[in-house]
């Protein structure tokens, strides 16, 4: 915990950042801060360096050079200097943004410094948004219409991508703009100044610079009031939360949702329960409308196999009344031809999977046989032959598939081990008859590994 002595009581902006800190942060934490070169993010940096100096930190800054002014070069020289007066690391990442017809530039822009994020090696990349951003959110979002967990806005600490440890924190929600800039100033601190911040044919500018003053002459406490509404939605967002965490109970099978099951619920429930498992891929929501239309043909499907619909960088999809949630890059790739040469492991980049391969007697693929042709390892092309069990007839590949219940989308997806031109092991089916290890003999156990199926090791 951070020594008392080291705030000030009457310093409030301070305080607060110290008390959110120390509810998240603990000694050898990696922090990156996300430096724009603003004004709150420069209070931001001066802050944390007050904060490490109590704590042994790992700290470093990143700043996105968007490429959208013409002054993007400077404020990145600006960062740099800064950086090097106070000794923390600072990577630069420069983009060109482009935006597709009716598509928000500030939307893109923010999807674009989230991507770099997601590369960051850190415990927290810490965001200087503050209680005048999540005021000005909570308004963008009432207009668009937005429901509860829209409503809800930014929380001050959240995961930031699914299966990943690394987190965005925001210590300064709590604090007004006014404040920030208070301390700037006492502090005689440098900042730079986005010109854009004042060009009102941007919604969040027109609500910051027209509306929002109109407000605060006649109700002057609305950052506090708007911001407790904030605090309010957030904790109806989280009941939400837990009653789709019972009806996923429910309706749940081996991380699959039942399509019976998601059918026999009410409506809104049914809703809620769709909003819910989307969130936790981490993906961007789809508005109501779209919803609506994914479960408008989830209820109404016949041959549930053809059923294909994308939400951000996820595919719904429907197998024998089981919808899963998948990565559409994933279900895009196939494995090109890789020879095998012996590894231990074999990265199969596409799939972002891994074949280990360990040698053991009386089980596997007889290597005496492998030692004969060249070994590679591929997708399925169409027509392959094979007969994992020695008392049935070789039939073909797709049937056999089709009888272990896998998806169509994932039957080209499945690793083949080739001898040659012969098929001698199917992932998650298993060894051709011809080419098992026989009793006494050396073998070749194959297990795949992949997150993207679920599947821990497949033989």
């Amino acid at each position: 915990m951070v020594d008392s002595k080291l705030t000030n009581p009457t310093d409030d902006i301070t305080s607060c950042f110290f008390h959110n800190l120390n509810a998240q942060i603990r000694p050898g934490d990696c922090l990156a801060v996300a430096l724009s070169g603003g004004v709150d993010s420069v209070v931001l940096l001066h802050l944390l360096i007050k904060f490490s100096k109590s704590m042994q930190l790992d700290m470093s800054a990143i700043h996105v050079e968007h490429g959208i002014s013409t002054y993007s070069g400077q404020w990145s020289a600006f960062c740099q200097t800064l950086c090097d007066s106070v000794a923390i690391p600072l990577s630069i990442h420069r983009l060109k943004i482009s935006r597709q017809p009716q598509e928000s530039l500030e939307a893109v822009a923010r999807e674009a410094r989230y991507q770099i994020f997601r590369q960051i090696q850190a415990d927290y990349v810490l965001l200087a948004q503050h209680q005048d951003d999540q005021v000005e959110t909570l308004m963008l979002q009432l207009l668009r219409g937005a429901g509860v967990k829209g409503l809800s806005a930014m929380p001050t600490v959240r995961l930031f991508e699914s299966g990943k440890v690394i987190k965005l924190l925001r210590p300064l929600l709590n604090i007004p703009r006014s404040e920030i800039m208070k301390y700037a100033k006492l502090h005689g601190l440098s900042w730079v100044t986005d010109e854009s911040n004042l060009d009102i044919s941007y919604d969040r500018n027109y609500l910051r610079h027209r509306i929002l003053p109109l407000i605060e002459q006649r109700y002057p406490s609305y950052r506090k009031i708007l911001s407790r509404s904030v605090r309010h939605l957030g904790e109806a967002a989280h009941l939400l939360d837990e009653l789709a965490k019972i009806d996923a109970k429910n309706t749940m099978i081996a991380d699959k949702l039942s399509l019976r099951g998601l059918r026999e619920l009410d409506l809104s429930r049914a809703r809620n329960l769709l909003r819910y498992l989307l969130a936790q891929q981490m993906v961007r929501l789809p508005s109501s409308a779209k919803l609506e239309e994914i479960l408008r043909q989830l209820y109404n499907i016949q041959t549930d196999s053809h059923f294909r619909f994308k939400v951000d960088t996820l595919e719904i999809r429907c197998y024998r009344g089981l919808i899963e949630f998948l990565p559409a890059d994933f279900l895009s790739e196939s494995i090109s031809p890789v020879v095998w040469q012996g590894e231990q492991r074999l990265a199969i980049e596409s799939l972002k999977s891994v074949l280990e391969f360990t040698w053991q007697d009386d089980a596997g693929i007889d290597l005496a046989k492998l030692d004969q042709q060249i070994v590679t390892i591929r997708s399925r092309s169409g027509g392959e032959r094979f007969q994992p069990d020695c008392k049935r007839p070789r039939r073909n590949l797709k049937k056999i598939l089709q009888e272990a219940s896998l998806p169509p989308w994932k039957r080209d997806i499945l690793p083949l081990l080739f001898c040659g031109d012969q098929l001698v092991w199917v992932a998650g089916i298993g060894i051709d008859c011809n080419f098992q290890a026989p009793m006494g003999g050396a073998g070749l156990v194959v297990t795949w590994r992949s997150d993207q199926t679920n599947q821990s090791s497949i033989h």
